[in-house]
């Protein structure tokens, strides 16, 4: 059964699974209804997105079957997941091009969340990540902007890298591929400066929209 308290104003929920594909969307299902009920639903969607890769990666590096524990917790003003299973061994996040083994769970961890690591446990490890409760971004767009900017990288990019290395190697792909972008708008007759305004005008209306 799930565990539930609130010990000086942090709120902090276990919930206990299963490493198989079925218990990974229950699994999503109760980290909504979690959020929900601490009146957190701006994070839900990008809070279910990582909670299914981290859920997943345990399913396909740990084994199916294996039993692993989810934690939701609030630390200020961040949310905090942690997944904790048996296994000793820490991911690593590999180059580009060599499909799922690469860890593109952890891709998208580091690109979505504002911190994330692992730590080893004296059952096994625990990953975990951090995002802002008032960020109100939207997942899908993240997870179609790391897709993007993976392919843009290619596998010669330094994907290998973590932390504030991995994150300073996503921002300079970015302006790269905006700045490529920009080319292709004009070599088709466009004004690269009207896609910007357009660009920014759409971006702002649905931050002022979330």
């Amino acid at each position: 059964m799930p565990g539930y308290e609130v010990t000086e104003s942090r709120l902090r929920c276990v919930l206990p699974f299963e490493a198989a594909p079925a218990e990974v969307r229950l699994l999503r299902r109760a980290a909504v209804q979690q959020l929900s009920r601490w009146g957190m639903p701006v994070v839900a969607d990008e809070a279910e997105l990582l909670v299914a890769e981290l859920a997943t990666n345990v399913v396909k590096h740990v084994g199916e079957g294996t039993s692993a524990t989810l934690i939701l917790e609030r630390r200020a003003e961040c949310l905090r997941l942690e997944v904790h299973d048996k296994s000793s061994v820490i991911p690593v996040i590999r180059e580009a091009g060599c499909g799922d083994e690469c860890g593109r769970g952890l891709h998208l961890l580091a690109a979505m969340a504002v911190a994330w690591g692992t730590v080893v446990t004296a059952a096994g490890k625990a990953v975990w990540c951090e995002i802002p409760l008032n960020g109100g971004r939207s997942c899908r767009r993240i997870e179609r902007a790391v897709e993007a900017l993976e392919n843009y990288e290619g596998a010669a990019r330094g994907l290998g890298q973590h932390g504030r290395g991995r994150e300073v190697s996503l921002v300079e792909s970015a302006v790269e591929l905006i700045a490529d972008l920009l080319h292709w708008t004009s070599a088709r007759g466009h004004d690269p400066d009207d896609i910007l305004d357009r660009a920014q005008m759409h971006y702002e209306a649905e931050s002022e929209a979330a």
